[in-house]
């Protein structure tokens, strides 16, 4: 590929979603540029984009730290709204910054030769960074053709152990314990408690209650209307498509029959007034406003999707309105395959451009991160003040946990724990160190501790002691040899990108429409949707999109 794209043409990818971007041709290799690092006091330019409202500019005690202990400072600019508007505008440029969180649009800066190749950077400045990655660093690979290293991965965790479930069929502890903790299996069994609820409350604190609400604002969509089609129908995370376990072939998920049935589903709650008239009008504060109000009985969205109205709630004294969570179905034939194991799935992570004056003192820098005086420091933040060691063990003092539970976003700006996990490398729950703690501070026993009284009555009543308990175990499913599809790097002037563009809008158009019609227009409105996908292009695409599949598998699995 031509390391060179004009405007116009990055202009023509700016708003694909980071589910499908991707890229495959080679950097240069700067590994050696910049000579060792001095240690000096130094800045990294860094730019994310993903959102960070806690960001100081590392004015936090472990920010401070950081500092302290590195000579380094971050100057970081984070998206407003968490989109990738500006990335393709960077690279346009040719002005970048050190260091680049591109999310899924890592491949634009990999095309035009603005990230450099991390192989020999890792190989002679990180060995914590080996150690990390360890037998996963195969999958640090950009692809087939192209085996440099331009991303190191720190959306995903290494060797993450997920201990707790956050999703997706969310419903109130008030609404469960009033009417007898009933079982909730099905979306039937999920529409009915909801209904029996609301017929007996039809206002709550003298404002109209409102059953169930989904946000559709922007992207969030996704999470809340369109993702949750393929898990109530025992399909795992794969983005936008559906990959055959045995063939490796790609196909859109709303292909499924299946998935069909799910969004008749919501089309009939719609009909019987069970389903928020403002569901695809309402922005996301608006959405957690409706929530925090505590008069909002179910929502299908992941408990970080609407954390600050949990939040709220909590603070108004509300706590017995926050959310139990269950893995739903469509019915009983199919399973939640939430836990389905991915492997380590590498993917979206941080890259030094080419603009970067001395790559070796940032790799240094993400080295020590990778560490386990840095890993321990970035999770649990400073012994004595925030932590203490007691018979060998890192506890954290009762009021420290009191505040990170109940004002987490002034906790996190003042303290800064937590707040670098999601930007640099790190180990995930259930890995120990040395000394035999765990890295995080996600332990069983501390998430266990910190449920509320309205959970641990919930969860008793459901005969299990964590949400997680609820759902089908990691045994039950064969391993995905692709990891996950939407991490597998796209080229970027793919007619993939194009294509997908408008399956997207037509997506993002017609699924509100088929939920909102009259049930007797359903199944007209539904086949209309498959058809204008098909010829938006959406065949080629999945058979292209297979190949991707198949190329990761034999890259993953030499």
């Amino acid at each position: 590929m031509k390391r060179k794209k004009t405007f116009s043409r990055l202009l023509a990818v700016t708003m694909l979603p980071a589910l499908v971007l991707g890229g495959c041709n080679k950097g240069d290799d700067s590994a050696g540029k910049g000579g060792e690092p001095s240690e000096a006091p130094t800045t990294i330019s860094f730019y994310s984009a993903d959102t960070n409202a806690n960001w100081v500019n590392m004015q936090d005690e472990v920010g401070k730290k950081l500092t302290e202990k590195t000579g380094v400072t971050i100057k970081a600019e984070f998206a407003v709204d968490g989109s990738n508007q500006k990335i393709p505008l960077m690279v346009a440029s040719g002005q970048y910054p050190d260091l680049v969180f591109a999310k899924g649009d890592a491949n634009l800066f990999v095309d035009a030769g603005a990230f450099i190749d991390l192989t020999k950077l890792i190989e002679e400045h990180a060995p914590n960074l080996k150690k990390l990655y360890g037998q996963y660093m195969n999958r640090l690979k950009w692809s087939n053709k192209d085996e440099a290293i331009y991303v190191i991965p720190t959306l995903q965790p290494v060797n993450q152990t997920s201990f707790d479930a956050g999703g997706t069929f969310q419903v109130q502890h008030e609404v469960l314990k009033e009417l007898g903790y009933p079982k909730l299996k099905t979306v039937k069994d999920y529409e009915k408690a909801l209904q029996d609820y609301y017929k007996k409350h039809p206002t709550i604190d003298g404002q109209p209650t409102i059953p169930l609400t989904l946000n559709a604002d922007g992207w969030r969509i996704m999470i809340s209307v369109t993702n949750p089609a393929f898990i109530a129908t025992g399909a795992p995370d794969d983005g936008e498509y559906y990959i055959n376990q045995e063939t490796m072939e790609a196909k859109l998920h709303y292909k499924r029959p299946e998935e069909k049935e799910y969004f008749r589903w919501l089309n009939h709650m719609n009909d019987i007034g069970m389903l928020d008239k403002e569901a695809f009008l309402q922005k996301t504060d608006q959405y957690e406003a409706k929530i925090s109000s505590g008069r909002v009985l179910g929502t299908i969205d992941q408990e970080w999707g609407f954390g600050n109205a949990t939040n709220a709630l909590r603070t108004a004294g509300k706590e017995n309105r926050t959310y139990a969570r269950f893995p739903i179905q469509l019915d009983e034939t199919t399973k939640d395959a939430s836990f389905q194991s991915a492997g380590y799935t590498a993917g979206w992570g941080v890259g030094i451009t080419t603009s970067a004056k001395d790559p070796v003192r940032i790799i240094k820098f993400l080295d020590y991160l990778a560490s386990e005086e840095g890993q321990i420091l970035m999770n649990w933040g400073i012994e004595g003040k925030h932590y203490n060691v007691v018979d060998g063990k890192r506890v954290i003092p009762k009021e420290i946990m009191e505040r990170k539970i109940n004002d987490n976003a002034n906790f996190s700006k003042e303290t800064g724990i937590g707040l670098y996990l999601a930007l640099f490398p790190r180990y995930g729950d259930g890995v120990k160190d040395s000394t035999g703690n765990y890295f995080t501070t996600n332990a069983p026993e501390t998430i266990k501790q910190n449920y509320t009284p309205s959970a641990k009555e919930t969860l008793k009543a459901y005969g299990v002691d964590m949400w997680k308990d609820l759902w089908p175990k990691e045994a039950e499913f064969k391993a995905k040899p692709w990891g996950v599809a939407y991490n597998i790097p796209v080229p970027s002037d793919s007619s993939i990108n194009i294509t997908y563009k408008k399956v997207e809008e037509i997506t993002r158009k017609r699924i509100p429409e088929i939920i909102l019609a009259a049930p007797s227009k359903f199944d007209q409105l539904y086949d209309q949707f498959i058809e204008e996908l098909n010829g938006a292009g959406a065949v080629k695409m999945e058979q292209d999109y297979t190949e991707l599949v198949r190329q990761r598998v034999k890259l993953w699995n030499n």
